[in-house]
């Protein structure tokens, strides 16, 4: 009877663990946190329309500016729709990659005036008096970490020259 109780145990155990694996050691790559949370569903579908999804599930690391709905619906009006076209992709691309930074930069290695070359080759001027801003735009919850690199939500979509 001890010995079947403890198998049982055992296997329920075994079988609980993926259920928990979440919050217990194992990170979601930073598609996987975007495309989890509706905060990012604007994002979510352009990384897709711009055929960044298995570049963003590499290894990295990566450091994502991600601008939240809000954020994509503040822009002028048929913006978004018009970049999610085929043929902007090129621009979509380019716009999304400005709000990647190559390697895995936490808020605590931030400082005024810190200019951040992007992956589209761009540089963005990091801000900290009153809280912390990327080319202006207001980074609203820092330091969610992937197991790729780091994401920091902003309020804002930042363009590149």
């Amino acid at each position: 009877m001890l010995r079947r109780t403890c198998l049982t145990l055992a296997a329920a155990t075994l079988m609980a663990g993926p259920v928990f694996a979440d919050g217990h050691g194992y990170k979601k790559d930073i598609v996987d946190i975007a495309a989890g949370n509706d905060t990012f569903s604007t994002l979510v579908a352009a990384v897709t329309a711009a055929d960044l999804v298995e570049t963003l599930k590499g290894d990295g690391p990566f450091t994502v500016f991600a601008p939240t709905n809000e954020a994509f619906a503040a822009l002028p009006e048929g913006t978004v729709e018009n970049l999610l076209k085929p043929e902007n992709k090129d621009q979509l691309v380019s716009i999304l990659t400005y709000h990647v930074v190559p390697g895995k930069v936490m808020s605590g290695d931030l400082s005024d005036g810190m200019n951040a070359k992007t992956v589209q080759g761009g540089e963005v001027t990091i801000g900290t008096t009153g809280g912390v801003t990327v080319n202006g735009a207001n980074v609203v919850q820092a330091d969610i970490e992937a197991s790729n690199g780091v994401i920091h939500v902003i309020d804002g979509v930042i363009l590149p020259k």
